[in-house]
């Protein structure tokens, strides 16, 4: 990316990404940023700001060509470039990532599930096999993948995050409920399910 982009922005670029592919398969050829705007309730120009950060013009009156907006925001943010990752945990929240295809439309290529559990080692989930966790160093080095998700239960997750880093590894989605302690070139991503929850919920 030429341009450092703030999280939030990135966010809201993913959900645009989410209705610009909806509009593809309507057929629809373009869209305005007052579209997106109510599509997500936030400001118009905001959208018009974020967008500009892609170096796509759209046309006046018009809107922007979905298509050309949609290519735009995948190579802004890097969705053809290939990532390497792996599942840490087999159990339901990391066989069920494991199935989700949708990770290849933005780069993402799980490669295998990692368990210590004799009876889930060796079986298949969706094309990935569950592999020994003892033999994750290797199997890193030999196939260049450097993102760990880790859906282990919460009293494995400081542990295995040592783990982690230990085998090399630089890149880890965290989906455990633990505030991981890493050392400073490792980078960690926080999927904080129950404070979105709350979010959503709190004023139900």
């Amino acid at each position: 990316m030429d341009k450092k982009i703030s999280d939030k922005v990135i966010s809201r670029l993913t959900l645009y990404h989410c209705i610009l592919s909806d509009f593809i398969n309507e057929n629809i050829e373009f869209i305005s940023s007052k579209q997106l705007a109510v599509r997500l309730n936030v400001d118009d120009s905001q959208v018009r700001k974020d967008i500009s950060l892609l170096n796509n013009t759209g046309k006046s009156r018009v809107g922007y060509i979905v298509k050309e907006l949609k290519a735009s925001i995948e190579k802004t943010l890097g969705f053809k470039k290939e990532k390497k990752a792996f599942i840490i945990g087999a159990g339901n929240l990391g066989s069920a990532l494991a199935k989700y295809d949708n990770f290849t439309n933005y780069g993402l290529n799980i490669l295998a599930l990692f368990d210590t559990d004799k009876n889930k080692i060796g079986k298949i989930v969706n094309g990935k096999k569950i592999l020994d966790i003892n033999n994750l160093h290797e199997f890193a080095q030999n196939n260049n993948a450097d993102i760990a998700i880790l859906t282990v239960p919460r009293e494995f997750a400081q542990k295995t995050a040592e783990f982690l880093v230990n085998a090399g590894i630089k890149y880890i989605w965290n989906f455990t409920p633990v505030v991981l302690e890493v050392p400073q070139e490792v980078q960690v991503w926080n999927e904080n399910l129950m404070g979105n929850l709350l979010q959503f919920t709190y004023n139900i």
